[in-house]
């Protein structure tokens, strides 16, 4: 049996690993750990020099990175949309969260949000390669937890069916659609 520990990092590429590290020591904070470089990828023996960064990102969590020189030039899905694919970092509560959006918007980082999600609030932005990041802070109460927990495989399997929003758990955007109606 397979017993994960944790997540002990995540790896996207840049366009520039100096650029990188300095816009996230300088808006998020994180601190600079690690730089590898080779001329070779270890794994595949592959002639491809890269360097490979790691920041901490709180509590045992490292965000990594690779920028790659020789490799064309990076883009992103253009069949996903660009709110897919995102790294959330958690925040300790609304104060922080508030603090860090106005953090960032003196920084000249556009953000959006706060948005509701009901048992998480979260505001979104962009680093310098164009990965959407989310900061957020957990407000649901176990009892919801529980309930979105219990109703998770009912949904997956409706889901599975007909592609379409089971609404086992529309009460998580109720107040971010109110505006809608």
């Amino acid at each position: 049996m397979i017993d994960i520990q944790q997540i002990h990092h995540v790896a996207y590429r840049c366009r520039d690993a100096k650029e990188t590290v300095e816009w996230y020591q300088d808006k998020l904070n994180m601190e600079f750990l690690v730089a590898i470089a080779e001329d070779r990828v270890p794994s595949t023996k592959a002639p491809d020099p890269y360097m490979h960064l790691f920041l901490n990102a709180g509590n045992g969590n490292i965000l990594a990175f690779f920028e790659l020189p020789n490799s064309p030039e990076m883009g992103r899905d253009p069949n996903t949309p660009e709110w897919v694919q995102h790294i959330a970092f958690r925040v300790a509560d609304e104060a922080a969260l508030l603090s860090a959006k106005e953090q960032l918007e003196s920084k000249g980082v556009e953000v959006i949000g706060p948005t509701e999600h009901g048992i998480i609030r979260s505001i979104y932005f962009f680093d310098p390669n164009g990965h959407r990041l989310e900061l957020t802070y957990v407000k649901g109460t176990p009892e919801q937890m529980r309930q979105l927990k219990e109703v998770a495989p009912a949904m997956i399997e409706e889901w599975s069916k007909t592609k379409r929003a089971p609404k086992h758990a529309a009460w998580l955007h109720e107040e971010e659609f109110k505006a809608l109606d």
